[in-house]
Formats: C-alpha cells, sequence, structure tokens
C-alpha cells in the first residue's frame, strides 16, 4: 500500500506496550513507529475483537483509523482507547448490511482522516447450528454480515483505494476451505469472500490495488472462539493446533500492519493463514465435538 509518510505526528509510546493488550508487546521493536505516518484505514468489524486489535496496531504505527460497527456503545469505547497514540479516529454506528450507510461512512471517513488507502473487512457473524435446523433467514443474516458486507464495503472503498493506489484485506476463516459441522452458512460465507477476494484483485490489479485475506486460526478472547467453543473447550482447541497454543489477536494484527505497508505492495489474491498450522489438521475432530455437543450421537 503506498501512502504519504510524515504528515502527521509520530505517536506516543510511552506505556502503550503496557497498557494495551490488543498490541503485540514486540511491535515497536520489529515496526518503527510513524511507519503509516499519513496513512487512512477503514475498519469494519472494529469496535472489538480481531478488527478492534488491527485498529489498535494501525494506530500505534501512526494510520488514522475509522472504524464502524452496530452498536454505537462499542465504538465509544474503542475510540477512547484508540485516541491515546495521537492520530485521528472516526467512528460509524452502521449495519454492515445497508450499502449506502456503509459508502457514507467511508465518505465521511475519507473527508476527515484523508482519503481511505487501507480498507480492512472484518465484520462477521456466527453460531452453531446443523443446516436443516437453520432458517432461510439466520442462513442469509450471516451471508449478508460476512459476504455482503465485505462487498459493500469494498465496493464503497473504490474510489479512494484507486486514487491512493491502496489496498483492501479481508477477514476469511477457515471454513472456507473445509466442511465444519454447524457451519454451512460460515463456510458459504467466507468461501464467497475468498473469490471476491481473487475477483477483486484480478480486476483492480490495473489500478495498482492490492486485494488479499488473512486466514485466523483459534484466537484466544474473540467472539468466534466464544460461539465455537461455549468458552469451555480452550484445551479442545489447543490440541488441534500443532503449535500447541491459540493465537491472539495481535497476531492477526501484525500481519495486517505489515500489509498496509509499501514492503507488501506486490501481494495481492492470496490467501495468508495465521493459524499455528491448525488448518494441517482438518476439521473431523470438530465435526466429532458438535455433534456430541448437539447431541447428534447415533
Amino acid at each position: 500500500m503506498k501512502h504519504p509518510l510524515g504528515q502527521s505526528s509520530q505517536p506516543n509510546e510511552t506505556n502503550h506496550m503496557t497498557q494495551n493488550s490488543s498490541i503485540d508487546p514486540s511491535l515497536y521493536e520489529y515496526m518503527t513507529p510513524g511507519c503509516l505516518n499519513g496513512s487512512s484505514a477503514f475498519i469494519t468489524g472494529g469496535g472489538s475483537g480481531i478488527g478492534l486489535s488491527i485498529a489498535h496496531t494501525l494506530a500505534a504505527l501512526g494510520a488514522n483509523v475509522g472504524i464502524c460497527g452496530r452498536r454505537a456503545d462499542k465504538l465509544k469505547h474503542a475510540e477512547d482507547a484508540l485516541l491515546v497514540y495521537g492520530g485521528k479516529i472516526a467512528t460509524f454506528a452502521v449495519d454492515i448490511r445497508d450499502a449506502d450507510a456503509v459508502c457514507e461512512a467511508l465518505e465521511t471517513c475519507g473527508r476527515v482522516n484523508g482519503p481511505v488507502n487501507y480498507l480492512v473487512c472484518a465484520a462477521a457473524g456466527n453460531f452453531v447450528a446443523s443446516a436443516e435446523s437453520m432458517s432461510s433467514n439466520a442462513f442469509k443474516t450471516v451471508v449478508e454480515i460476512d459476504l455482503l458486507g465485505t462487498f459493500h464495503a469494498a465496493k464503497g472503498a473504490f474510489e479512494q483505494l484507486k486514487a491512493t493506489k491502496g489496498s483492501a484485506l479481508f477477514i476469511s476463516a477457515g471454513q472456507a476451505f473445509a466442511p465444519y459441522y454447524g457451519q454451512s452458512h460460515v463456510g458459504a460465507a467466507k468461501a464467497g469472500i475468498e473469490m471476491l477476494m481473487q475477483t477483486l484483485a484480478l480486476e483492480w490489479g490495473e489500478n495498482s490495488i492490492g486485494v488479499n485475506c488473512i486466514v485466523p486460526g483459534p484466537i484466544s478472547n474473540t467472539r468466534g472462539m466464544e460461539v465455537l467453543s461455549g468458552g469451555e473447550a480452550e484445551d479442545f482447541w489447543v490440541s488441534t493446533v500443532p503449535m500447541r497454543r491459540l493465537g491472539q489477536a495481535s497476531e492477526i494484527a501484525n500481519l495486517s500492519a505489515f500489509l498496509a505497508t509499501p514492503l507488501a505492495d506486490f501481494i495481492t489474491g492470496t490467501s495468508i493463514r495465521v493459524d499455528g498450522g491448525q488448518n494441517l489438521t482438518g476439521s473431523s475432530r470438530f465435526n466429532e465435538q458438535v455433534i456430541q455437543s448437539l447431541g447428534l450421537e447415533e
């Protein structure tokens, strides 16, 4: 992602690493403070979880950040925490399924924070349910939040990304690549996001816009893990990861920050897994766990 450098003040490093667990404690050892000065990021689902961690990391490196989500209270709390880095922070309480509202938020963000040159689509919904027990509306809701919401944001950001020669990042999931019991809705949505990413990378490459996905594995203290584990299956998830631990949201944010720099300008159309190797173990053990928890054993 190309961006103007040195146009805003360098972030205040004091106590950032100790005050906020959303940031990797070693961030400033490997990425120069202020390396994203002058850039403008817009993050959907930025009020919590992985999206918020990405917002913290980008802001800590000097970016102006706009975040959107449905809950104004979460956004306010996030804004208060992000302002410590010294950059411009804008929040937008919008439903990602509302294309007009998303476009308006992006336009406003571009005016107040500077033209958007990094779009991160992290809004997502999930629950566990077998296909036959799920209503069409429930299935549609997840597809609309994940896939349609990503499309809304990407289309709404296109002109700004074109003008800035920026890039877009979509947060995907392992359900896009393997069948997971009780996850037909998520699998359909995330597989769609993967193909959308590749198609946009193909179509928008002539405008010097990069488009990529990150595929997180099990990430601790996130809504996704709460849904998939009920908050009581950490040992199970750890056992499915070859590196034998859960990931941290900051580890997704670290890669996101790298992809926001000019060092990643020639990376496009690819999915990068940040999962400790969890994809290598397949979905069979998860499937057995879900079948058992739903009382579907024969």
